[in-house]
């Protein structure tokens, strides 16, 4: 039994888009807007953001036409430094990156399903785990049903997104919030509170580099269609257009996103605000600025529109990542480095032990209530195996300099040592700034050195 190519050019392109886009967009302007204080500030860390992510998606079209097989960031890893750099990220994607993300986006779907089905909070981590099984058991079935399922739900929020924000435009458009964040573009002007960084001169880029673990959390996950190159069609070239593609649509839907959220709340707001407009994008009750955003729009039942959106969202969004992750895993149970299980396929060609072992421990993380917190530390590692996977094209054009290559890393070397460059200044500031983001995801990493050569010696 082998892997079937059914995937097209559309469907990865769904995969990266539908995969990257969950609930982080509607959350963490809040946050955002807290650190830097300006909406000049805040759109800027949307766009850096925006270009970092294209340059690597750019990048990692020269490693997924090279390798267009089951496991993608991890067999560039394997690749390039050898198989214990491919296991410390597998090591890392399994215990916390994907699995850690499933729960978190299940936890989101199960918290916004309970505005049209109320149930205690205790209910809460359940409802997310049948999410999860329901998914996964979709996906057992096979990619075809998996697909489908990824280009409904993805097709439906770009489309309701794209609405929901032209109407959040139209709405704000000369309104009282929208010509104080005019006003104020650069500065962000008086409030009851200041920035949580210095945003003068040279700081800046300190304070937008903090800022940036929110956006980059939003946006990151755009690599795991990578993990499905052996169900992809002609994946030499539909790869990298799809991860540009899907990379380049998303950066535009959440520039979309923060304008329409500056047109319709002052980004500077009270944390005792009493009403909706009065806390703000920075202070909106729970950092829910999507939801605070729909209220103005609609009023009361801005609630329930925002909700449906932010269900249908984050469904989707788990529909991608469950699908791709497994897939990981099994490259990794091919080379001995995970349950043996998992590297075998079912009648419909796709791992579906790797998929149950999967949605086993993301529902563990679910029960455990730790997954938000795991995921605040892994941002850290996330970014360190981006660098380590980009650094692999210079490796790999040294090592393998003879070996076909269908697509060059656009702008190579500039756009790739760009990257590389900017992504290790980002850590450097997470390192002195946010050490207790910083060291607790490096601790999860190191922990795979010994679970390595454990695994290694029994297998041997």
């Amino acid at each position: 039994m082998s892997f079937r190519r059914s995937l097209g050019p559309f469907d990865a392109t769904m995969i990266v888009a539908g995969s990257m886009i969950g609930s982080g967009v509607f959350i963490v302007s809040a946050d955002i807007a807290r650190t830097l204080g300006s909406p000049l500030l805040v759109l800027v860390a949307w766009i850096v953001t925006g270009m970092l992510t294209l340059i690597a998606a750019a990048s990692y079209g020269e490693l997924a036409g090279l390798f267009p097989q089951a496991g993608g960031q991890y067999v560039y890893l394997r690749e390039s430094f050898g198989r214990l750099a491919g296991f410390l990220y597998g090591w890392t994607l399994f215990t916390v990156i994907q699995t850690g993300t499933i729960a978190a986006v299940a936890m989101a779907f199960a918290k916004y399903t309970a505005v049209f089905v109320p149930y205690s909070e205790a209910v809460t981590p359940f409802v997310a785990i049948l999410s999860i099984v329901v998914l996964t058991e979709i996906n057992v079935r096979g990619v075809r049903i998996g697909k489908l399922v990824q280009n409904t739900f993805t097709t439906t929020k770009i489309v309701s997104v794209i609405a929901l924000a032209l109407i959040g435009i139209a709405v704000g458009w000369g309104s009282e919030a929208f010509q104080l964040n005019v006003a104020t573009f650069t500065t962000g002007g008086e409030s009851a509170w200041t920035p949580s960084m210095d945003v003068h001169g040279l700081s800046v880029l300190l304070a937008v580099a903090v800022a940036m673990v929110g956006s980059l959390f939003s946006s990151d996950a755009w690599n795991n269609i990578t993990f499905a190159a052996a169900e992809v069609k002609n994946p030499e070239r539909t790869i990298p257009r799809a991860l540009l593609g899907g990379v380049a649509l998303v950066t535009l839907l959440y520039l979309l996103c923060n304008v329409a959220y500056l047109s319709v709340l002052p980004l500077r707001g009270d944390p005792e605000g009493l009403s909706t407009i009065a806390r703000g994008i920075s202070h909106a009750t729970s950092d829910r600025v999507g939801a605070a955003a729909a209220d103005v729009m609609f009023g009361d039942i801005g609630l329930y529109i925002m909700s449906a959106l932010i269900m249908v969202s984050t469904f989707g969004c788990n529909n991608g990542l469950i699908l791709s992750g497994s897939r990981a895993y099994y490259a990794m149970a091919v080379d001995g480095l995970f349950f043996k299980s998992a590297a075998k396929l079912n009648d419909a060609g796709v791992p579906s032990t790797s998929l149950r072992i999967q949605a086993v421990w993301a529902s563990l993380l679910c029960l455990s209530g730790s997954y938000s917190n795991l995921l605040d530390y892994v941002i850290f590692a996330v970014l360190v195996f981006y660098i380590l996977t980009i650094a692999g094209i210079f490796r790999l054009r040294s090592t393998q300099p003879l070996r076909e290559r269908p697509i060059r890393a656009a702008g190579y070397p500039v756009l790739p040592a760009m990257y590389i460059a900017g992504a290790a200044f980002i850590c450097v500031v997470l390192l002195i700034y946010k050490p207790g983001y910083t060291w607790p995801g490096l601790g999860i990493v190191a922990l795979g050195w010994p679970v390595y050569y454990v695994w290694t010696r029994r297998s041997s």
